[in-house]
Protein backbone atom coordinates (compact mmCIF):
# COMPACT_ATOMS: atom_id res chain seq x y z
CA UNK A 1 0.00 0.00 0.00
CA UNK A 2 3.46 3.03 -0.62
CA UNK A 3 1.92 5.91 -1.68
CA UNK A 4 3.78 9.09 -4.09
CA UNK A 5 4.92 12.03 -1.84
CA UNK A 6 5.65 14.77 -4.46
CA UNK A 7 5.60 17.91 -3.65
CA UNK A 8 5.10 20.41 -6.40
CA UNK A 9 5.73 24.02 -6.39
CA UNK A 10 4.77 27.21 -8.36
CA UNK A 11 7.39 29.92 -7.63
CA UNK A 12 8.60 32.16 -10.38
CA UNK A 13 6.67 30.73 -14.04
CA UNK A 14 6.32 27.68 -13.50
CA UNK A 15 6.71 24.96 -11.06
CA UNK A 16 9.17 22.49 -11.14
CA UNK A 17 10.32 18.64 -10.79
CA UNK A 18 13.38 16.40 -9.70
CA UNK A 19 14.09 13.20 -8.24
CA UNK A 20 15.20 13.20 -4.87
CA UNK A 21 19.44 13.28 -5.23
CA UNK A 22 21.44 9.92 -5.38
CA UNK A 23 24.65 9.04 -3.23
CA UNK A 24 26.41 11.56 -0.96
CA UNK A 25 23.66 14.07 -1.25
CA UNK A 26 20.35 11.31 -0.69
CA UNK A 27 19.90 12.82 2.74
CA UNK A 28 19.98 16.33 1.16
CA UNK A 29 16.33 16.73 -0.76
CA UNK A 30 17.19 20.18 -2.73
CA UNK A 31 15.57 22.84 -2.60
CA UNK A 32 11.35 23.04 -4.04
CA UNK A 33 10.86 26.75 -5.85
CA UNK A 34 8.51 26.86 -3.41
CA UNK A 35 7.91 25.78 0.32
CA UNK A 36 5.05 24.70 1.68
CA UNK A 37 3.04 27.62 3.33
CA UNK A 38 4.81 28.50 7.19
CA UNK A 39 7.85 25.58 5.89
CA UNK A 40 11.56 26.45 6.37
CA UNK A 41 13.93 24.72 4.14
CA UNK A 42 15.35 22.67 7.04
CA UNK A 43 11.51 21.48 7.93
CA UNK A 44 11.29 20.34 4.49
CA UNK A 45 14.61 18.71 3.66
CA UNK A 46 13.81 16.66 7.19
CA UNK A 47 10.42 15.79 6.60
CA UNK A 48 11.35 14.47 3.15
CA UNK A 49 14.20 12.62 4.26
CA UNK A 50 11.73 10.93 6.69
CA UNK A 51 8.94 10.18 4.07
CA UNK A 52 11.53 9.02 1.87
CA UNK A 53 13.25 5.87 4.74
CA UNK A 54 9.23 5.06 4.69
CA UNK A 55 7.68 4.87 1.55
CA UNK A 56 11.65 4.50 -0.41
CA UNK A 57 13.66 7.11 -2.50
CA UNK A 58 11.81 6.00 -5.84
CA UNK A 59 8.62 7.27 -3.95
CA UNK A 60 9.60 9.99 -2.59
CA UNK A 61 10.12 13.12 -5.30
CA UNK A 62 10.36 16.78 -5.21
CA UNK A 63 9.30 19.17 -8.25
CA UNK A 64 12.10 21.29 -9.50
CA UNK A 65 12.98 21.08 -12.85
CA UNK A 66 10.90 21.97 -15.91
CA UNK A 67 11.23 18.21 -17.01
CA UNK A 68 7.75 17.38 -15.43
CA UNK A 69 5.99 20.22 -16.76
CA UNK A 70 6.55 18.34 -20.45
CA UNK A 71 4.18 16.01 -19.58
CA UNK A 72 0.83 17.19 -21.71
CA UNK A 73 -0.28 14.06 -22.94
CA UNK A 74 -3.94 12.81 -22.06
CA UNK A 75 -2.44 9.32 -21.27
CA UNK A 76 1.15 11.17 -19.54
CA UNK A 77 -0.25 13.95 -17.78
CA UNK A 78 2.10 15.88 -15.85
CA UNK A 79 1.50 15.72 -11.94
CA UNK A 80 2.83 19.20 -11.12
CA UNK A 81 0.45 21.90 -12.35
CA UNK A 82 -2.62 21.57 -14.53
CA UNK A 83 -1.49 20.67 -17.83
CA UNK A 84 -3.94 22.97 -19.34
CA UNK A 85 -3.61 25.99 -17.90
CA UNK A 86 -5.97 29.02 -18.25
CA UNK A 87 -3.60 31.07 -16.10
CA UNK A 88 0.00 32.37 -16.86
CA UNK A 89 2.11 30.61 -14.52
CA UNK A 90 -0.14 26.78 -14.11
CA UNK A 91 0.14 28.51 -10.63
CA UNK A 92 -1.82 26.63 -8.01
CA UNK A 93 -0.51 23.36 -5.70
CA UNK A 94 -1.60 22.51 -2.39
CA UNK A 95 -0.47 21.56 0.95
CA UNK A 96 -1.24 17.80 0.85
CA UNK A 97 -2.76 17.41 -2.38
CA UNK A 98 -4.53 14.44 -3.42
CA UNK A 99 -5.15 12.75 -7.08
CA UNK A 100 -5.70 9.21 -8.36
CA UNK A 101 -4.11 9.90 -12.44
CA UNK A 102 -4.05 12.96 -12.61
CA UNK A 103 -6.58 13.20 -15.85
CA UNK A 104 -8.96 15.73 -14.54
CA UNK A 105 -8.83 17.41 -17.78
CA UNK A 106 -11.41 20.55 -17.45
CA UNK A 107 -11.19 20.56 -13.96
CA UNK A 108 -7.51 21.27 -13.36
CA UNK A 109 -5.72 17.83 -13.78
CA UNK A 110 -3.81 16.68 -10.91
CA UNK A 111 -2.84 20.65 -9.57
CA UNK A 112 -4.34 21.31 -6.28
CA UNK A 113 -5.28 24.59 -4.73
CA UNK A 114 -2.40 26.65 -2.68
CA UNK A 115 1.44 26.83 -3.88
CA UNK A 116 3.60 25.08 -1.89
CA UNK A 117 2.71 21.29 -1.55
CA UNK A 118 3.19 17.79 -0.63
CA UNK A 119 1.24 15.38 -3.43
CA UNK A 120 -0.11 12.02 -2.73
CA UNK A 121 -0.05 10.64 -5.90
CA UNK A 122 -2.36 7.44 -5.30
CA UNK A 123 -2.60 5.96 -8.46
CA UNK A 124 1.47 5.50 -9.02
CA UNK A 125 1.74 2.05 -6.70
CA UNK A 126 -1.81 1.50 -6.01
CA UNK A 127 -3.45 0.03 -9.05
CA UNK A 128 -5.30 -3.30 -7.54
CA UNK A 129 -8.60 -4.76 -8.46
CA UNK A 130 -9.15 -6.46 -5.83
CA UNK A 131 -12.11 -8.24 -6.56
CA UNK A 132 -14.50 -8.72 -8.81
CA UNK A 133 -17.89 -10.41 -7.31
CA UNK A 134 -19.94 -11.98 -10.17
CA UNK A 135 -22.62 -12.81 -8.09
CA UNK A 136 -23.17 -9.65 -6.63
CA UNK A 137 -22.08 -7.58 -9.78
CA UNK A 138 -19.53 -5.21 -8.07
CA UNK A 139 -15.89 -4.94 -8.34
CA UNK A 140 -13.35 -3.67 -5.44
CA UNK A 141 -10.61 -1.20 -6.56
CA UNK A 142 -7.73 0.68 -5.43
CA UNK A 143 -7.39 4.37 -6.76
CA UNK A 144 -5.00 3.77 -10.02
CA UNK A 145 -7.47 1.50 -11.92
CA UNK A 146 -8.90 3.30 -14.29
CA UNK A 147 -11.89 2.67 -16.51
CA UNK A 148 -9.67 1.23 -19.37
CA UNK A 149 -7.88 -1.36 -16.63
CA UNK A 150 -11.19 -2.68 -15.24
CA UNK A 151 -12.51 -2.78 -18.84
CA UNK A 152 -9.30 -4.90 -19.96
CA UNK A 153 -9.88 -7.06 -16.59
CA UNK A 154 -13.48 -8.23 -17.56
CA UNK A 155 -12.72 -8.87 -21.09
CA UNK A 156 -9.17 -10.82 -19.79
CA UNK A 157 -10.87 -12.66 -17.20
CA UNK A 158 -13.59 -13.88 -19.57
CA UNK A 159 -16.49 -11.84 -17.40
CA UNK A 160 -17.34 -9.36 -20.11
CA UNK A 161 -20.14 -11.53 -21.14
CA UNK A 162 -21.00 -11.23 -17.28
CA UNK A 163 -20.84 -7.88 -16.34
CA UNK A 164 -20.10 -4.37 -18.02
CA UNK A 165 -19.27 -1.20 -16.48
CA UNK A 166 -20.19 2.14 -17.09
CA UNK A 167 -17.51 4.66 -18.35
CA UNK A 168 -17.38 8.27 -18.97
CA UNK A 169 -16.41 9.62 -22.47
CA UNK A 170 -13.03 8.95 -21.75
CA UNK A 171 -11.95 5.91 -19.96
CA UNK A 172 -8.07 6.75 -19.20
CA UNK A 173 -9.07 8.20 -15.69
CA UNK A 174 -9.53 6.41 -12.37
CA UNK A 175 -12.31 4.97 -11.45
CA UNK A 176 -12.79 5.80 -7.83
CA UNK A 177 -11.71 9.74 -8.61
CA UNK A 178 -14.06 10.37 -11.14
CA UNK A 179 -16.72 8.57 -8.67
CA UNK A 180 -16.05 10.44 -5.76
CA UNK A 181 -15.79 13.99 -8.06
CA UNK A 182 -19.39 12.82 -9.07
CA UNK A 183 -18.54 12.30 -12.61
CA UNK A 184 -21.43 10.65 -15.12
CA UNK A 185 -21.27 8.40 -17.80
CA UNK A 186 -22.78 7.16 -20.00
CA UNK A 187 -24.76 3.41 -19.66
CA UNK A 188 -27.89 3.24 -17.02
CA UNK A 189 -24.96 2.79 -14.43
CA UNK A 190 -24.02 6.33 -15.20
CA UNK A 191 -24.48 8.34 -11.73
CA UNK A 192 -21.31 6.83 -10.76
CA UNK A 193 -21.55 8.08 -7.62
CA UNK A 194 -24.97 6.52 -6.83
CA UNK A 195 -23.23 3.66 -8.02
CA UNK A 196 -20.59 3.52 -5.22
CA UNK A 197 -20.75 1.03 -2.60
CA UNK A 198 -18.76 0.72 0.25
CA UNK A 199 -15.21 2.93 0.90
CA UNK A 200 -12.24 2.62 3.00
CA UNK A 201 -10.54 6.15 4.24
CA UNK A 202 -7.74 7.15 6.03
CA UNK A 203 -9.22 10.43 7.85
CA UNK A 204 -5.93 13.39 8.63
CA UNK A 205 -5.62 11.77 11.92
CA UNK A 206 -5.03 8.60 10.16
CA UNK A 207 -7.69 6.41 11.24
CA UNK A 208 -8.73 3.89 8.99
CA UNK A 209 -12.20 4.08 8.37
CA UNK A 210 -15.06 1.73 6.35
CA UNK A 211 -18.38 3.00 5.52
CA UNK A 212 -21.73 1.03 5.36
CA UNK A 213 -21.46 -2.63 6.08
CA UNK A 214 -18.06 -2.26 6.42
CA UNK A 215 -18.31 -1.02 9.87
CA UNK A 216 -19.17 -4.71 10.72
CA UNK A 217 -16.20 -7.17 11.09
CA UNK A 218 -15.78 -10.08 8.95
CA UNK A 219 -15.36 -13.48 11.29
CA UNK A 220 -13.81 -14.70 8.62
CA UNK A 221 -10.90 -12.07 8.24
CA UNK A 222 -7.67 -13.22 10.55
CA UNK A 223 -7.48 -10.59 12.82
CA UNK A 224 -3.75 -10.83 12.93
CA UNK A 225 -3.79 -9.33 9.88
CA UNK A 226 -3.57 -4.77 9.93
CA UNK A 227 -6.67 -3.42 9.94
CA UNK A 228 -6.05 -2.17 5.92
CA UNK A 229 -5.68 -6.21 4.67
CA UNK A 230 -8.95 -7.80 7.22
CA UNK A 231 -11.30 -8.77 4.66
CA UNK A 232 -13.96 -6.85 4.33
CA UNK A 233 -17.35 -8.02 5.41
CA UNK A 234 -20.06 -9.21 2.51
CA UNK A 235 -22.44 -7.25 2.17
CA UNK A 236 -20.11 -4.39 1.82
CA UNK A 237 -20.68 -4.09 -1.73
CA UNK A 238 -24.32 -5.06 -1.64
CA UNK A 239 -25.58 -2.62 0.76
CA UNK A 240 -24.65 1.23 1.28
CA UNK A 241 -25.77 2.47 4.71
CA UNK A 242 -24.85 -0.22 7.55
CA UNK A 243 -26.35 1.50 10.84
CA UNK A 244 -26.54 5.18 11.86
CA UNK A 245 -25.48 7.74 9.94
CA UNK A 246 -24.77 7.73 6.54
CA UNK A 247 -21.37 9.53 5.65
CA UNK A 248 -20.07 8.53 3.04
CA UNK A 249 -21.22 11.70 1.01
CA UNK A 250 -18.57 14.08 2.79
CA UNK A 251 -16.07 11.92 0.99
CA UNK A 252 -17.02 13.20 -2.09
CA UNK A 253 -16.27 16.47 -3.92
CA UNK A 254 -14.08 16.98 0.13
CA UNK A 255 -11.11 17.61 1.72
CA UNK A 256 -11.66 14.98 4.62
CA UNK A 257 -9.90 11.98 3.89
CA UNK A 258 -7.54 9.75 1.43
CA UNK A 259 -9.75 6.96 -0.52
CA UNK A 260 -8.27 3.69 -0.36
CA UNK A 261 -10.01 1.64 -1.08
CA UNK A 262 -14.10 1.93 -3.11
CA UNK A 263 -16.61 -1.02 -4.64
CA UNK A 264 -18.69 -0.13 -7.75
CA UNK A 265 -21.10 -1.74 -8.82
CA UNK A 266 -21.39 -3.24 -12.23
CA UNK A 267 -24.17 -3.71 -14.64
CA UNK A 268 -25.39 -7.06 -15.35
CA UNK A 269 -25.26 -7.90 -19.39
CA UNK A 270 -28.40 -6.99 -20.47
CA UNK A 271 -28.76 -9.52 -23.04
CA UNK A 272 -29.10 -7.02 -26.21
CA UNK A 273 -28.23 -3.59 -26.93
CA UNK A 274 -28.89 -0.70 -29.65
CA UNK A 275 -27.04 2.46 -29.83
CA UNK A 276 -28.95 5.35 -32.06
CA UNK A 277 -28.46 8.67 -33.11
CA UNK A 278 -31.30 11.23 -34.03
CA UNK A 279 -30.41 14.43 -36.01
CA UNK A 280 -32.63 17.60 -35.27
CA UNK A 281 -31.65 20.35 -38.26
CA UNK A 282 -32.86 23.14 -36.68
CA UNK A 283 -31.36 25.47 -33.60
CA UNK A 284 -34.71 26.21 -32.98
CA UNK A 285 -35.31 22.20 -32.26
CA UNK A 286 -33.94 22.00 -28.73
CA UNK A 287 -36.85 23.17 -27.33
CA UNK A 288 -39.01 20.76 -28.71
CA UNK A 289 -36.64 17.46 -28.49
CA UNK A 290 -36.03 18.67 -24.57
CA UNK A 291 -39.77 18.81 -23.85
CA UNK A 292 -40.11 15.16 -25.32
CA UNK A 293 -36.78 13.56 -23.69
CA UNK A 294 -38.00 14.53 -19.90
CA UNK A 295 -41.05 12.18 -19.87
CA UNK A 296 -39.07 9.37 -21.51
CA UNK A 297 -36.39 9.64 -19.33
CA UNK A 298 -38.68 9.98 -15.82
CA UNK A 299 -40.41 7.23 -17.48
CA UNK A 300 -37.56 4.75 -17.71
CA UNK A 301 -37.98 4.58 -21.62
CA UNK A 302 -34.61 6.39 -22.20
CA UNK A 303 -32.59 3.81 -20.07
CA UNK A 304 -29.18 5.33 -20.03
CA UNK A 305 -27.52 8.42 -19.68
CA UNK A 306 -28.45 10.33 -23.35
CA UNK A 307 -26.68 13.42 -24.48
CA UNK A 308 -27.91 16.19 -26.80
CA UNK A 309 -24.70 17.66 -28.69
CA UNK A 310 -24.25 20.71 -30.10
CA UNK A 311 -23.22 20.46 -34.13
CA UNK A 312 -19.44 21.89 -32.78
CA UNK A 313 -19.26 19.42 -30.37
CA UNK A 314 -19.11 16.28 -32.97
CA UNK A 315 -17.52 18.13 -35.97
CA UNK A 316 -14.84 19.31 -33.71
CA UNK A 317 -14.05 15.71 -32.78
CA UNK A 318 -13.78 14.66 -36.85
CA UNK A 319 -11.86 17.75 -37.78
CA UNK A 320 -10.22 20.93 -36.53
CA UNK A 321 -11.51 24.68 -36.72
CA UNK A 322 -9.49 25.43 -39.79
CA UNK A 323 -10.65 21.99 -41.81
CA UNK A 324 -14.17 24.40 -41.31
CA UNK A 325 -13.72 27.65 -41.36
CA UNK A 326 -10.85 30.80 -42.61
CA UNK A 327 -12.51 33.05 -40.28
CA UNK A 328 -11.24 34.14 -36.67
CA UNK A 329 -15.34 35.02 -35.35
CA UNK A 330 -17.13 32.64 -33.73
CA UNK A 331 -19.31 30.97 -36.43
CA UNK A 332 -22.76 32.20 -37.20
CA UNK A 333 -25.71 30.37 -37.49
CA UNK A 334 -25.45 29.85 -41.70
CA UNK A 335 -21.71 28.22 -40.81
CA UNK A 336 -23.08 25.80 -38.36
CA UNK A 337 -26.05 24.74 -40.69
CA UNK A 338 -22.85 24.39 -43.23
CA UNK A 339 -21.30 21.69 -41.20
CA UNK A 340 -24.14 20.15 -40.29
CA UNK A 341 -25.03 19.69 -43.92
CA UNK A 342 -21.73 18.80 -44.23
CA UNK A 343 -21.14 15.89 -42.18
CA UNK A 344 -24.92 14.66 -42.57
CA UNK A 345 -25.98 15.52 -39.19
CA UNK A 346 -28.11 17.93 -37.40
CA UNK A 347 -27.69 21.50 -35.05
CA UNK A 348 -29.02 19.45 -32.26
CA UNK A 349 -27.60 15.29 -32.37
CA UNK A 350 -29.13 12.80 -29.68
CA UNK A 351 -27.08 9.69 -28.61
CA UNK A 352 -28.73 7.04 -26.50
CA UNK A 353 -29.15 3.07 -26.54
CA UNK A 354 -31.65 0.81 -25.26
CA UNK A 355 -30.99 -2.58 -23.62
CA UNK A 356 -32.69 -5.72 -23.17
CA UNK A 357 -33.78 -8.70 -25.21
CA UNK A 358 -34.96 -7.68 -28.66
CA UNK A 359 -38.64 -7.56 -27.95
CA UNK A 360 -38.01 -5.29 -25.22
CA UNK A 361 -35.62 -3.25 -27.50
CA UNK A 362 -37.84 -2.69 -29.97
CA UNK A 363 -40.68 -1.55 -28.32
CA UNK A 364 -38.50 1.08 -26.73
CA UNK A 365 -37.28 1.82 -30.02
CA UNK A 366 -40.64 2.21 -31.52
CA UNK A 367 -42.00 4.32 -28.54
CA UNK A 368 -38.32 6.57 -29.10
CA UNK A 369 -38.46 7.15 -32.41
CA UNK A 370 -42.65 7.82 -32.64
CA UNK A 371 -41.82 10.70 -30.45
CA UNK A 372 -38.57 12.59 -31.88
CA UNK A 373 -39.41 11.85 -35.47
CA UNK A 374 -42.70 13.83 -34.55
CA UNK A 375 -39.87 17.05 -35.17
CA UNK A 376 -40.01 18.22 -39.02
CA UNK A 377 -37.19 17.27 -40.52
CA UNK A 378 -35.60 14.51 -37.57
CA UNK A 379 -33.76 11.63 -38.69
CA UNK A 380 -32.65 8.53 -37.13
CA UNK A 381 -29.40 6.22 -37.38
CA UNK A 382 -27.70 3.26 -36.01
CA UNK A 383 -23.97 2.75 -36.67
CA UNK A 384 -24.44 0.42 -39.39
CA UNK A 385 -26.42 3.48 -40.90
CA UNK A 386 -23.28 5.90 -40.84
CA UNK A 387 -20.08 3.88 -40.61
CA UNK A 388 -18.13 6.56 -41.35
CA UNK A 389 -19.26 8.89 -38.79
CA UNK A 390 -16.86 8.96 -35.72
CA UNK A 391 -18.71 10.26 -33.13
CA UNK A 392 -21.64 7.32 -33.66
CA UNK A 393 -19.05 4.71 -33.70
CA UNK A 394 -17.32 5.86 -30.73
CA UNK A 395 -20.72 6.10 -28.69
CA UNK A 396 -21.72 2.57 -29.79
CA UNK A 397 -18.58 1.42 -27.57
CA UNK A 398 -19.25 3.94 -24.59
CA UNK A 399 -22.63 3.25 -24.30
CA UNK A 400 -21.98 -0.39 -23.74
CA UNK A 401 -18.98 0.30 -21.29
CA UNK A 402 -16.11 -0.14 -23.69
CA UNK A 403 -13.71 2.72 -23.15
CA UNK A 404 -12.31 4.96 -25.16
CA UNK A 405 -10.26 8.28 -25.46
CA UNK A 406 -11.15 9.10 -28.94
CA UNK A 407 -13.55 11.80 -28.05
CA UNK A 408 -10.61 14.04 -26.62
CA UNK A 409 -10.12 15.11 -29.92
CA UNK A 410 -12.57 18.22 -29.76
CA UNK A 411 -9.58 19.93 -27.74
CA UNK A 412 -7.85 19.73 -30.78
CA UNK A 413 -10.69 22.68 -32.54
CA UNK A 414 -7.93 25.75 -31.61
CA UNK A 415 -4.37 25.14 -32.05
CA UNK A 416 -2.46 24.17 -28.69
CA UNK A 417 -5.99 23.29 -27.84
CA UNK A 418 -7.22 23.16 -23.79
CA UNK A 419 -10.33 23.51 -22.36
CA UNK A 420 -12.24 24.63 -19.12
CA UNK A 421 -15.57 22.67 -18.76
CA UNK A 422 -18.52 25.02 -17.37
CA UNK A 423 -21.07 22.59 -16.00
CA UNK A 424 -24.45 24.29 -14.67
CA UNK A 425 -27.68 22.07 -13.69
CA UNK A 426 -30.77 22.46 -15.13
CA UNK A 427 -34.29 21.54 -15.34
CA UNK A 428 -35.44 18.91 -18.19
CA UNK A 429 -37.21 21.22 -19.70
CA UNK A 430 -37.55 23.38 -23.09
CA UNK A 431 -37.20 26.38 -21.42
CA UNK A 432 -34.64 25.82 -19.46
CA UNK A 433 -32.16 23.87 -21.83
CA UNK A 434 -32.64 27.09 -24.50
CA UNK A 435 -32.19 29.64 -21.80
CA UNK A 436 -28.96 28.18 -20.59
CA UNK A 437 -27.74 27.84 -24.28
CA UNK A 438 -28.61 31.20 -25.38
CA UNK A 439 -26.66 32.79 -22.24
CA UNK A 440 -23.99 30.06 -22.29
CA UNK A 441 -23.83 31.14 -27.06
CA UNK A 442 -23.93 34.63 -26.16
CA UNK A 443 -21.37 34.82 -23.87
CA UNK A 444 -19.17 32.70 -25.45
CA UNK A 445 -19.45 35.26 -28.69
CA UNK A 446 -18.93 38.04 -26.68
CA UNK A 447 -16.04 36.66 -25.73
CA UNK A 448 -14.53 35.72 -29.21
CA UNK A 449 -14.94 31.63 -29.11
CA UNK A 450 -17.10 29.16 -30.25
CA UNK A 451 -19.85 26.98 -27.98
CA UNK A 452 -19.15 23.84 -27.71
CA UNK A 453 -21.73 21.88 -25.75
CA UNK A 454 -23.66 19.12 -24.60
CA UNK A 455 -26.84 18.83 -22.50
CA UNK A 456 -26.39 15.34 -20.27
CA UNK A 457 -29.67 14.02 -18.88
CA UNK A 458 -29.66 12.58 -15.54
CA UNK A 459 -33.17 11.16 -14.60
CA UNK A 460 -34.84 14.41 -13.40
CA UNK A 461 -31.99 16.55 -14.33
CA UNK A 462 -29.38 17.89 -16.69
CA UNK A 463 -25.93 18.78 -16.42
CA UNK A 464 -25.09 21.30 -19.10
CA UNK A 465 -21.57 21.01 -20.19
CA UNK A 466 -20.08 24.26 -21.56
CA UNK A 467 -16.74 23.17 -23.66
CA UNK A 468 -14.60 26.19 -23.61
CA UNK A 469 -11.96 25.49 -25.77
CA UNK A 470 -8.82 27.84 -26.04
CA UNK A 471 -5.18 28.32 -27.13
CA UNK A 472 -3.09 27.55 -24.24
CA UNK A 473 0.44 28.92 -25.32
CA UNK A 474 -1.63 32.20 -26.18
CA UNK A 475 -2.03 34.53 -23.51
CA UNK A 476 -5.14 36.52 -25.40
CA UNK A 477 -6.91 33.29 -25.90
CA UNK A 478 -6.40 31.99 -22.13
CA UNK A 479 -7.52 35.25 -20.94
CA UNK A 480 -11.06 35.34 -23.10
CA UNK A 481 -11.49 31.84 -21.46
CA UNK A 482 -11.24 32.63 -17.77
CA UNK A 483 -13.23 35.53 -18.23
CA UNK A 484 -15.99 33.55 -19.73
CA UNK A 485 -15.92 30.76 -16.57
CA UNK A 486 -16.21 33.40 -14.25
CA UNK A 487 -18.94 35.53 -16.12
CA UNK A 488 -21.44 32.35 -16.49
CA UNK A 489 -20.91 31.77 -13.12
CA UNK A 490 -21.90 34.80 -12.28
CA UNK A 491 -24.90 34.63 -15.11
CA UNK A 492 -26.12 31.27 -13.71
CA UNK A 493 -25.92 32.23 -10.37
CA UNK A 494 -28.39 35.20 -11.16
CA UNK A 495 -30.96 33.28 -12.89
CA UNK A 496 -30.36 30.11 -10.02
CA UNK A 497 -28.44 27.54 -11.72
CA UNK A 498 -25.17 25.65 -9.83
CA UNK A 499 -22.66 24.66 -11.17
CA UNK A 500 -21.70 20.82 -10.14
CA UNK A 501 -18.26 20.79 -10.40
CA UNK A 502 -15.55 22.83 -11.66
CA UNK A 503 -12.33 24.19 -12.28
CA UNK A 504 -10.06 24.83 -8.71
CA UNK A 505 -9.57 28.30 -10.28
CA UNK A 506 -12.83 29.64 -9.69
CA UNK A 507 -13.91 27.36 -6.44
CA UNK A 508 -14.05 29.78 -4.26
CA UNK A 509 -16.35 31.90 -6.47
CA UNK A 510 -18.70 29.01 -6.97
CA UNK A 511 -18.65 28.06 -3.39
CA UNK A 512 -20.02 31.46 -2.68
CA UNK A 513 -22.82 31.10 -5.15
CA UNK A 514 -24.62 28.54 -2.67
CA UNK A 515 -25.20 31.24 -0.29
CA UNK A 516 -28.78 30.16 1.37
CA UNK A 517 -29.37 31.08 5.19
CA UNK A 518 -26.06 33.21 4.77
CA UNK A 519 -23.88 30.53 3.17
CA UNK A 520 -25.06 27.37 5.84
CA UNK A 521 -23.83 25.05 3.93
CA UNK A 522 -20.64 26.14 3.69
CA UNK A 523 -20.36 26.78 7.15
CA UNK A 524 -21.13 23.38 7.96
CA UNK A 525 -18.96 21.72 5.61
CA UNK A 526 -16.00 24.33 6.97
CA UNK A 527 -17.33 23.19 10.71
CA UNK A 528 -16.64 19.28 9.67
CA UNK A 529 -13.26 19.89 8.04
CA UNK A 530 -12.34 21.86 11.52
CA UNK A 531 -13.57 18.60 13.46
CA UNK A 532 -11.71 16.18 11.10
CA UNK A 533 -8.91 18.02 9.78
CA UNK A 534 -8.15 20.89 12.75
CA UNK A 535 -4.43 21.16 11.34
CA UNK A 536 -5.66 21.79 7.96
CA UNK A 537 -3.26 19.65 6.47
CA UNK A 538 -5.24 17.77 3.88
CA UNK A 539 -6.36 19.91 0.32
CA UNK A 540 -6.88 23.60 1.78
CA UNK A 541 -9.52 25.03 -0.26
CA UNK A 542 -10.71 22.42 -2.00
CA UNK A 543 -14.17 23.27 -3.48
CA UNK A 544 -13.88 26.28 -1.16
CA UNK A 545 -13.08 24.28 2.27
CA UNK A 546 -10.73 25.95 4.08
CA UNK A 547 -9.57 25.75 7.57
CA UNK A 548 -8.82 28.45 9.82
CA UNK A 549 -5.73 28.54 9.75
CA UNK A 550 -5.96 29.47 6.05
CA UNK A 551 -7.58 32.81 4.79
CA UNK A 552 -9.13 32.18 1.45
CA UNK A 553 -8.53 36.41 0.27
CA UNK A 554 -4.73 35.33 1.04
CA UNK A 555 -4.86 32.10 -1.55
CA UNK A 556 -7.39 34.26 -4.04
CA UNK A 557 -6.20 33.06 -8.06
CA UNK A 558 -5.04 36.23 -10.13
CA UNK A 559 -6.89 36.97 -13.54
CA UNK A 560 -4.75 35.97 -15.53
Amino acid sequence: MKQNDECTSSGGTHPAAYRAPEGPDADHPQRPLTLPPDTTLERFQDFMHRIGRIVGPDNATVIASNAELQHEDYLDPSKAHDVRPSLRAPATHCLTSLFSIGRNVGYGGAAPRVPGSIGLDMGRNMKRILDVNVDGAYALLEPGVTFIDLHDYLVKNNLRDKLWIDVPDLGGGSVIENTIERGVGNTPYGDHWMMHCGMEVVLPDGTLWRSGMGGLPNPKADPNDPPHEQLPNETWGLFNYGFGPYNDGIFSQSSLGIVVKMGIWLMANPGGYQSYLITLPRDKDLHAALEIIRPLRVGMVLQNVPTMRDILLDAAVMGDRKSYTSSDKPLTDEEMDAIAAKLNLGRWNFYGAVYGPKPIRDVMLQVIKGAFLQIEGAKYYEPEDMPDNLVLQTRHDTLQGTPSTTELKWVDWLPNGAHLFFSPIAKVSGDDGVAQYDVTRRRCEEAGLDFIGTFVVGMREMHHIVCIVYDRKDPVSRKKALWLLRTLIDDAAERGWGEYRTHLSVMDQIAKTYSFNDCAQLKLNEKIKEALDPKGIMAPGKNGVWPKKYKAADWSVPSN
